[in-house]
């Protein structure tokens, strides 16, 4: 389904957890990282497509999540010919995409890379909200940068001062020393479950140097 100008309606999802860090995929069989997203069908509102796509591509379901904000218009990425199918060139030209902010409101374990015969990753980590735009395929970066920059004011704030505090009162009312985890309040190393079929790679920059993608023709 394209519009007149050739671009396909589209739905994109950046999924918060608790610390407001992001759900961060690998795409399967590949060296590039990105964010959930797919077609809007015929007869569907964009927010139909978006719990149908959270789903199919990570498992969840509307009761695992919360929406926070979503972009105003639709944001628009052109896609080279050589990603194009030779019988769709002429017609289609990209994504416009309506771009969902949700909070996950359940636990690490609901993600499931597998919940379809068709996943579309096969590796995926929590990120910082600004995620390194290098490893995701070029022709998307603008549009990521688009719906980051427009979402951001909406991304919860934490008053993590006042933890700090509570957490160092709480240390001295029992006489010892805290010893602090970077990011970590409670001085406890985060730990997290993964999902059914799902691995985890902490760092995908170093991925990509360990495993370079191959030249382009």
């Amino acid at each position: 389904m394209l519009d007149r100008d050739g671009f396909r309606p589209n739905v994109g999802i950046i999924l918060l957890n608790t610390k407001n860090q992001v759900f961060w995929g690998k795409r399967i069989r590949t060296h590039s990282w990105q964010f959930p997203q797919g077609g809007i069908d015929r007869g569907e509102t964009p927010e139909q497509a978006m719990f149908r796509e959270l789903h199919e591509e990570i498992g969840l379901l509307p009761e695992h999540v919360r929406i926070i904000a979503r972009t105003r218009d639709w944001l628009r990425y052109e896609v080279p010919d050589r990603y194009i199918r030779r019988d769709a060139r002429g017609h289609y030209k990209g994504q416009k995409q309506i771009w969902y902010l949700l909070q996950l409101t359940a636990q690490d374990w609901n993600l499931n890379l597998r919940a379809t015969n068709h996943p579309e990753f096969d590796a995926w980590r929590w990120n910082d909200y600004w995620v390194p735009l290098d490893v995701v395929v070029e022709f998307k970066r603008g549009v990521y940068e688009m719906a980051l920059t427009e979402l951001a004011r909406y991304v919860p704030r934490h008053d993590h001062r006042n933890r700090y505090l509570r957490s160092g009162m709480r240390a001295r009312e029992h006489g010892h020393e805290a010893h602090h985890h970077p990011g970590d309040a409670a001085g406890m190393a985060p730990v997290m479950e993964l999902p059914p079929g799902a691995t985890f790679e902490p760092d995908p920059q170093a991925a990509l140097k360990l495993h370079p993608a191959p030249p382009r023709a």
